[in-house]
């Protein structure tokens, strides 16, 4: 394997790990969305 080709692995290999970590942290620190209960939705049937 060339020297050019190895960069070129490490640099899209680091370049995936690298965004892999930013979404997954992204998700992992997002809001939680409050979710409607749904037996409270059913409360209105006699």
């Amino acid at each position: 394997m060339s020297k050019e080709a190895l960069i070129l692995m490490v640099v899209v290999q680091l370049t995936v790990i690298v965004l892999t970590t930013y979404f997954f942290l992204k998700v992992l620190r997002s809001p939680a969305k409050s979710e409607p209960d749904s037996y409270s939705e059913n409360d209105d049937i006699p």
